[in-house]
C-alpha cells in the first residue's frame, strides 16, 4: 500500500511536516482526535510519530485543553486496524467523557479494562 492510496489522503492535511502528516480522525472518538500519519513505512517515521502524538497531547493538556490524553497505535486486523498504513491516534479525554476511564487504553478488551 503507497500513502497516497489511504482514505485520508481524500482530505487535506492539518499539518505536513518532513516524515509525517496530521489528519482530523474521520470517525473521532473525542473532538481533537488526530491522526499522526507517517510518510514513509519506517521504524524511523514511526517513532516520530508516537513522539510527535505525545508533544501534541501533553502541549494540549498543559494548556487545559483536555482532562488528559491517549496516545495509540492499532498494529493488524486482530488489534483493531482498518486502514493497513502505520498512523498514531491521538484522543484528548475530558472529565466526564465516559462513566469510568480508569484502565484507559486496557478499554481495548472491556471485559479486562477494570483491576
Amino acid at each position: 500500500m503507497n500513502i497516497k492510496d489511504t482514505p485520508w489522503f481524500e482530505s487535506k492535511p492539518l499539518l505536513e511536516h518532513p516524515k509525517y502528516y496530521v489528519f482530523e480522525d474521520k470517525y473521532p472518538v473525542t473532538k481533537g482526535h488526530l491522526l499522526f500519519v507517517p510518510k514513509e513505512d519506517t521504524e524511523m517515521h514511526i517513532r516520530e510519530c508516537f513522539l510527535a502524538a505525545y508533544e501534541y497531547g501533553l502541549d494540549l493538556f498543559k494548556k487545559e485543553y483536555c482532562d488528559g490524553f491517549n496516545v495509540g497505535q492499532n498494529v493488524g486486523v486482530a488489534a483493531g486496524q482498518t486502514v493497513m498504513w502505520p498512523h498514531v491516534h491521538m484522543i484528548p479525554r475530558r472529565d466526564g467523557d465516559c462513566a469510568d476511564p480508569r484502565g484507559g487504553v486496557r478499554g481495548v478488551i472491556p471485559e479486562k479494562q477494570k483491576y
